[in-house]
């Protein structure tokens, strides 16, 4: 019994000399890109986009408005606390803290002396309404913002700021 080919001469020509690839190599080349993926994008660093900085600036303010009004409501004085190096702003009245990603400049331009006391490190607010005043200033490559504390009448705003 002889064995016969399964396809023709031709057939097998023609297959022989076909150019493309085949489903198994795509699936394959396509399981490489994948674990690449898998690997590199972990490490990629994710920098704060202009819209999360702007809601950091909104953070900000509205923490610094809720101790504003706390200290009007209460009648006492409320300190938040502002740390440029860590990159922190805690509420006098909630104990909530806000913390700014590594890729954020903070710098806080804060009164030495309140009131007859030395702070520095700190934002008062007093049941008058008044402040110590202070701007604390968040930035990226680009861009950033001032939230500014009014001495005078305690009111805070928010200010963009164009950087080179």
């Amino acid at each position: 019994m002889e064995r016969q080919p399964t396809l023709s001469a031709a057939r097998a020509e023609a297959l022989r000399h076909a150019h493309g690839f085949a489903l198994i190599e795509i699936l394959c080349v396509l399981a490489i890109i994948g674990l690449l993926a898998a690997i590199i994008l972990p490490a990629l660093p994710r920098s704060t986009t202009r819209a999360r900085l702007e809601s950091y600036a909104v953070e900000t303010a509205a923490l610094l408005k809720a101790d504003r009004s706390a200290a009007l409501r209460r009648q006492v004085r409320v300190t938040t606390q502002v740390d440029a190096e860590a990159r922190a702003i805690r509420s006098g009245v909630t104990g909530r803290t806000i913390r700014l990603p590594g890729d954020v400049v903070m710098q806080a331009m804060l009164a030495s002396r309140c009131a007859d006391r030395a702070t520095g490190r700190s934002i008062d607010f007093f049941p008058s309404g008044m402040s110590c005043g202070g701007t604390i200033a968040l930035a990226r490559p680009g861009m950033g913002y001032e939230v500014r504390v009014n001495w005078l009448t305690g009111g805070v705003e928010i200010v963009p700021q164009k950087l080179l």
